[in-house]
């Protein structure tokens, strides 16, 4: 899966993507960012409220918890408002 941050969430956690090794662990993105959460410290304090941070799978906004593939793109990006 390849896992990419923007805004905010690049600066905190020092990268702008990554690529994670499929794991059973991971089915979804509940899943995904529980895990997340157990990485360390910067990773703790950027998904410790997911009031700002909003995910896409493969360049599509989600709500709620989705599914994962192999082969999925998931962003992590904080909330975009118009102007």
């Amino acid at each position: 899966m390849k896992i990419l941050y923007f805004a905010w969430l690049k600066t905190k956690l020092q990268m702008t993507e990554e690529t994670l090794p499929w794991s059973e662990e991971r089915p979804d993105t509940d899943s995904l960012v529980r895990w997340m959460k157990s990485r360390g410290p910067a990773f703790a304090e950027v998904f410790s409220d997911l009031e700002v941070v909003r995910i896409a799978v493969n360049q599509e906004y989600i709500v709620g918890n989705t599914a994962l593939n192999e082969n999925d793109e998931i962003a992590f990006f904080p909330p975009v408002t118009g102007g």
